[in-house]
Formats: structure tokens, C-alpha cells, sequence
């Protein structure tokens, strides 16, 4: 143990050894890598001794799968998104011209995501009652090719030329997805891409399964970098949004 090597984040400790934070927050859980907690569930890391714990290559082999869905030979507009039927339990979207097909969320995913909505439109009721909070299904439309259906977004007033009869048609300001084990990858890869590339300005992942929340915000070089997050009964103030605290607890019903 090197006691005098400098503490850092979960964030920090991800962006070295290639990981999500969530898989960095679920070794902790497990204590599967050492850390030191805080208080208030703050957890820091020394990257000496995580990498040791990681021993035998483990660090590599649990780096985030990278695959991506195959591209169609042609590319699918909102068209021909309109044009697709109906099929009970499942929903489509269109990412950079593919076809995507998910089961329907499950309870836990519809009780999370309704409990992070109550919060949402009570904050921004007060802060900017412009604004609007939407939930899925709604369709919001990025370019000609992309049809995405976001668990949960926020319009903030100014934008309200992005609210069609139809569909949101631009970039919310926050964009939130709420993970099932059928789409984990696809917010974390695919969907975090094209809302990055969309300038979405803020982009949250929340895993119910997991019982983990992070906050992403586009940096001065267009990038996501995470501003803010916690896991089980932490406390999480998104820094660009003075005032909102979110009690994670509460989301997941402890």
C-alpha cells in the first residue's frame, strides 16, 4: 500500500483502466477493489492498489464490450420510421440509419423512471416553468437518420420551436436514459454518440439494477465527461443545475 498516493474518483479510476464508472461502483459494492469511503457514500481510490486487486489481466477482460450493431445497407430516415408497423411489446428506434428493436421496459425501469420524473418537473416547475418534462414513447428526431425515444427529457423554455405536433425535432437539454439489461450497451455506446454528436448538453444513465445514477455533460471540446453520479443511497447534486438534489435512495424505493 502506497499511503501517500494521491486519493482519486471513481470517474478517474474508470478513465485509466478503460471501464464504465458502473463497473467501477459495482466492484465496490462487491469489494472486489479497495477503497475509502468519505462519508455521505463518497468513495475514493488509490490506482495502485485497484490495479493490484485487478491482477491476472481481470482489468482487461472486463472492459466494456465495444461491437456495434451492424449497419442495414440502406440507411432509414424518419420516413421510413412512420412507415414500420406496429408490433405489441416492443419499441424502434432509428440510430444513424439502423433499425433497432427492444423489448418493452420492464416494472422496475417504468417505476424508476416515473419516480426521477416526479422530481424533475417539480424542480424545473420552479426554475424555468417554461420548460417542459417528456417521458417515452415520444419521438424525438436528430438529422434525417436518427429517431431515438429517450426514457425521459427535458425541453427548456427558449426551445419550444423543437416541439411539433408529432415528435420533438432537435436537441433537448437533457437527455436521460433509463438501463435494461436489453439496452445497457446501446446507452452506454451507441445512443451516448449520437446525443454527444447531437451537442445534447446533458446526458444522464441511470441503471435500476445496478442502483447507480451518472450525470454526463458536453465539455469545451464537445465530449461527455461525467460531472456527477453516485450509487445506492447517495446524495447527487448535478453542478448545472443549482439546487436539485437527488436522493437515490428514494428512486430506488428504499
Amino acid at each position: 500500500m502506497q499511503n501517500g498516493e494521491e486519493l482519486i474518483t471513481a470517474h478517474d479510476i474508470a478513465t485509466a483502466l478503460n471501464l464504465s464508472v458502473e463497473t467501477i461502483w459495482r466492484y465496490t459494492r462487491q469489494s472486489k477493489i479497495p477503497y475509502v469511503e468519505l462519508g455521505n457514500r463518497q468513495y475514493r481510490y488509490r490506482l495502485s492498489e485497484v490495479l493490484a486487486a485487478l491482477t491476472g489481466g481481470e482489468a482487461a477482460q472486463v472492459g466494456e464490450d465495444k461491437a456495434e450493431y451492424q449497419a442495414q445497407q440502406k440507411k432509414l430516415s424518419y420516413q421510413d420510421y412512420l412507415a414500420l408497423p406496429e408490433e405489441p411489446g416492443y419499441r424502434y428506434e432509428i440510430l444513424d440509419g439502423v433499425l433497432i428493436k427492444d423489448p418493452s421496459p420492464n416494472v422496475l425501469h417504468q417505476r424508476v423512471s416515473r419516480r426521477l420524473q416526479r422530481i424533475l418537473e417539480d424542480y424545473f416547475a420552479s426554475v424555468d416553468p417554461a420548460g417542459e418534462v417528456f417521458n417515452a414513447p415520444l419521438d424525438v428526431t436528430l438529422g434525417d437518420h436518427t429517431v431515438v425515444q429517450p426514457d425521459l427529457f427535458y425541453i427548456a423554455g427558449g426551445q419550444e420551436q423543437l416541439i411539433l405536433h408529432t415528435r420533438i425535432d432537435g436537441a433537448p437539454t437533457l437527455v436521460i436514459e433509463v438501463l435494461s439489461p436489453s439496452t445497457s450497451r446501446k446507452d452506454r455506446l451507441q445512443k451516448l454518440r449520437i446525443y454527444q454528436q447531437a451537442k445534447v448538453p446533458h446526458y444522464w444513465l441511470v441503471n435500476p439494477e445496478e442502483n447507480t445514477l451518472e450525470c454526463l455533460a458536453l465539455n469545451a471540446d464537445g465530449k461527455y465527461a461525467i460531472v456527477a453520479g453516485g450509487m445506492d443511497d447517495a446524495v447527487v447534486e448535478p453542478p448545472d443545475f443549482p439546487g436539485l438534489t437527488l436522493e437515490l435512495a428514494a428512486l430506488w424505493g428504499h
